[in-house]
């Protein structure tokens, strides 16, 4: 509220405001001994501890705690890191396992193989090298064509480990087994040729279902260097009705190697010739391994082998019994 008066001169003065009246001091009442002792029995008010964050079981469990920093600030010499070691590390728990180096063409490791209750093979240990010529050799259910089957990539051990080109085949995809199919050439025991096509169309047509990109003309010109390889230059154009047995073994063994296989393997080949056709065959066996394809061949007669040459791998009742060879290398991988 304003205060004005009226001044010597008749004007009007305003006054100054005044400070305002400070508020009256309640006396506080002394507390008495009494007081004091009903003050100091009532409980005190319980005060709940804080209750922690729920951290979720997601995040509590990649939690760490941060390590504390020493406050000591005198802090001793590190040891020096000691220098790296050169030498291989060895392993803690050598395994008492022989391991087949992955490096040879074909490596059996206690490769065993059943038919349902029956047994094809068992425990077979065997390396074989790229451009070798072995020979399967054992009467008839010792496990032959079973081995064969394996190496063509038809069936998968029941128990061990093989290698075929690198391709582990007890546990290899089915793609990779595919693709392994296309570097193994067959001879069948039969021949299997089409009937209704020349000796020059059948090696064509094996080489242009086995890559499709190879065009008709490259495919012919090919199939022409393999006849001419195997003797047959001068019967391309004939049908296989027109050819004798031997030629046309010869003629399914152009068909086998028109796809430039690493691995050829043979099927009973000399079963249906008579013994000069079948010397011709196993000689023309030798020629290929020596360009570097490993020819796989089994036969029940081991008398036309003499004088080729061969390591010779002998099975009775799915069991090796004997590995030889000409110069007297054994080559068992054993366990």
């Amino acid at each position: 509220m304003l205060s004005v008066q009226v001044g010597e001169d008749g004007l009007l003065q305003l006054l100054p405001r005044s400070p305002p009246d400070p508020p009256p001091v309640e006396a506080k009442a002394e507390p008495t001994a009494e007081v004091d002792h009903l003050i100091a029995a009532q409980p005190k008010p319980r005060t709940k501890p804080r209750a922690k964050p729920m951290v979720p079981e997601e995040t509590r469990r990649w939690f760490r705690a941060r390590p504390r920093v020493p406050t000591d600030t005198t802090l001793a010499p590190s040891a020096p890191a000691p220098a790296p070691s050169l030498l291989p590390k060895q392993a803690t728990q050598p395994s008492t396992k022989s391991v087949v180096a992955p490096s040879r063409l074909i490596a059996f490791e206690e490769v065993s193989l059943h038919y349902g209750g029956e047994i094809a093979l068992q425990d077979v240990s065997l390396a074989i090298d790229p451009g070798e010529l072995l020979a399967l050799v054992g009467p008839s259910g010792a496990g032959k064509t079973s081995t064969l089957r394996l190496l063509q990539g038809l069936v998968r051990p029941t128990s061990g480990r093989l290698w075929i080109d690198g391709v582990p085949v007890h546990r290899a995809w089915a793609f990779r087994i595919r693709r392994l199919r296309r570097r193994v050439g067959v001879v069948f025991q039969d021949y299997r040729l089409l009937a209704n096509r020349s000796a020059l169309d059948n090696v064509a047509f094996a080489l242009q279902v086995s890559d499709l990109s190879v065009p008709r003309s490259e495919a012919r010109h090919r199939a022409a260097d393999q006849l001419k390889l195997v003797g047959l230059g001068r019967r391309m154009k004939a049908l296989p009705e027109e050819l004798s047995g031997g030629q046309q073994q010869r003629m399914a063994i152009a068909r086998a190697l028109v796809t430039s296989p690493r691995i050829l393997l043979a099927d009973e080949p000399t079963a249906s010739l008579d013994e000069v056709n079948a010397k011709r065959i196993l000689q023309l066996f030798k020629e290929i391994s020596n360009r570097g394809t490993t020819v796989v061949i089994a036969t029940h007669d081991p008398t036309l082998l003499s004088g080729l040459g061969a390591r010779v791998v002998r099975l009775s009742k799915g069991r090796v019994i004997s590995d030889r060879h000409t110069r007297g290398k054994l080559w068992v991988v054993r366990s």
